[in-house]
């Protein structure tokens, strides 16, 4: 008789093993990236999120099964990093919801979670778009249904979801015609499948094994925002979960009770105060010289769990910069967190008025928790959140529900050239609305452009594209091919200028320079004599220029 169900350690067991078969081909999964351009993130922003949900995961090593997913959920959901590790950590969410109360799982327990999974997968996406993760979500329920009801042996269960899941996967380019052009299946379906394949493998090995360290992504992963230690006003990150005592007992109240206690509380002592409820547990974060204290006030509301405390003096390197604002000014009207990738842009954003920029972009993508953590350190009860680039949306609007303790916007800036014309337009005289009114407006009338260079050989709308050619993008579409970097930012200038606009930006970043920078301001000018053209010293990785045309 095969394995007829599973509880919490086998399920823990189960997604160490995918988060590991995730984390071992986040290379390959990046190489599938459609367009040759060097941001093919997908498997970085997967690895990420499995590891978070598997860390949270094996920190619970409960035998309730619903127990295990419920901490891999939320592990994933803050975690997540780019549109592919929201999707997936919906995945985690729907599958937790599918398993609770249970405290072990037979294969048709797992295929209703499997069911519940894709279901929540296609919520959190407004145009779900098939030939993509949420269809392989879809095929691994609907296989799951089909063999269940036959089939108590969970291992061949799960062979049999996998075999279907890898035959829908083979058919992404037929949905996807970017798929099919470039030669490639979805990598984010794909990212699933290897999910599923280490936790099969898992499932067939004795004993407990090891969580696999991240693989770094491929761009290096983001540069950190440095703070002085002495400038730390708070000294120990303390994070804990609250497992509430049940109604009737000697301690306080219910979990209403303890989200609002500690809500309240907390910012008496420290700073960056995360409290999220979710049923019957909170999660706690704060930044403060007594975490004691904050210890003992949660103590009358129930057990404490998975408590971590760390001494940031010690430990001070932080991905997001907190440099600029101290919580003893009076709270603005509206606050500003910006994502920027590049010293000279956070620079830029900083001067401009952010309040918090965080470090991140193209293959460096923040996690929700980055940002829900910078959003909870603005003092300010209104923040908006600009993410300036289309894989970190998604991710700013998860990190909007995380932040509960703030009335959060995420305005969708797709670039940075709309990200900097949004702050500009920001402003403390006018009402909120206003500013959102203003910023939507704003981004429709600037053009973004970058030049980068091929990271492999393809052909993209009957254009051959050559490993190391000059790519054209304007506003995310690869317009003009050229062979070196100056032809090229010319020939896009050309481009968007004609298009109209007569205000230019130039932000040069690696592999150009101030004196290439000047030399293209040069052209343009003689060009387009009655265009305004400013240069600045962007320091963008994979970009040499980014231009902007107003």
């Amino acid at each position: 008789m095969g394995l007829i169900s599973i509880d919490g350690r086998i399920l823990m067991k189960m997604i160490v093993g995918g988060a590991n078969e995730v984390t071992r081909n986040t290379a390959e999964l990046n190489a599938l990236n459609v367009f040759p351009v060097p941001d093919g993130d997908t498997g970085t922003n997967m690895a990420h999120t499995v590891q978070a949900a598997a860390k949270e995961a094996l920190k619970q090593n409960s035998p309730n099964i619903a127990d295990v997913a419920k901490a891999a959920s939320n592990g994933a959901l803050r975690g997540a990093r780019g549109n592919s590790g929201v999707i997936l950590s919906q995945l985690f969410r729907g599958f937790a919801k599918g398993l609770e109360g249970k405290a072990v799982a037979n294969s048709e327990d797992l295929a209703n979670a499997l069911s519940k999974s894709s279901e929540m997968a296609y919520k959190a996406v407004m145009k779900p778009k098939e030939g993509t993760m949420l269809t392989i979500g879809r095929a691994a329920a609907e296989a799951a249904f089909e063999i269940a009801f036959d089939e108590e042996d969970v291992a061949e269960c799960l062979k049999f979801v996998i075999a279907r899941s890898d035959q829908m996967l083979a058919k992404t380019p037929n949905m996807l015609p970017v798929l099919k052009q470039a030669g490639v299946v979805d990598s984010g379906g794909m990212g699933v499948v290897m999910f599923l394949k280490g936790a099969l493998k898992a499932l067939a090995e004795k004993g407990e094994i090891e969580l696999l360290e991240q693989a770094p992504s491929s761009a290096g992963g983001a540069v950190a925002g440095s703070m002085n230690p002495t400038d730390i006003q708070f000294a120990y990150c303390t994070e804990f979960l609250v497992e509430l005592s049940p109604p009737g007992s000697r301690s306080l109240g219910h979990s209403q009770d303890a989200e609002e206690a500690l809500r309240s509380y907390l910012p008496s002592i420290g700073d960056s105060v995360v409290v999220i409820e979710d049923e019957d547990l909170v999660k706690v974060h704060v930044h403060t010289n007594n975490p004691g204290k904050a210890l003992e006030k949660a103590l009358k509301f129930g057990q404490l769990l998975n408590i971590k405390i760390d001494n940031m003096r010690e430990q001070h390197t932080e991905l997001i910069d907190f440099s600029a604002s101290s919580s003893l000014e009076p709270p603005k009207p509206v606050g500003l967190v910006a994502v920027a990738a590049g010293q000279g842009m956070v620079e830029l954003f900083k001067g401009l008025g952010a309040d918090y920029v965080i470090e991140g972009g193209q293959s460096m993508n923040p996690s929700a928790e980055d940002i829900s953590r910078a959003i909870e350190r603005v003092n300010a009860e209104n923040v908006i959140v600009l993410p300036n680039n289309k894989n970190i949306i998604l991710t700013a609007e998860q990190a909007a529900k995380l932040a509960k303790n703030k009335n959060v916007h995420v305005v969708p800036t797709r670039s940075i050239p709309q990200g900097v014309a949004c702050v500009v337009t920001n402003s403390d005289t006018i009402s909120l609305e206003d500013n959102l009114a203003g910023m939507a407006e704003a981004m429709e009338t600037v053009y973004s452009g970058q030049i980068t260079q091929a990271v492999r050989n393809t052909v993209l709308d009957g254009r051959e594209i050559k490993e190391g050619d000059f790519l054209c993008l304007y506003n995310g579409d690869i317009v003009l091919v050229e062979n070196d970097q100056q032809s090229a930012a010319k020939a896009l200038s050309d481009h968007m200028l004609k298009q109209g606009g007569d205000i230019v930006s130039i932000y040069h970043g690696e592999g150009a320079t101030e004196e290439s920078a000047q030399e293209l301001a040069a052209y343009i000018y003689e060009k387009f004599p009655s265009a305004e053209v400013e240069v600045y010293d962007g320091g963008q990785p994979l970009y040499s220029y980014v231009l902007s045309v107003e």
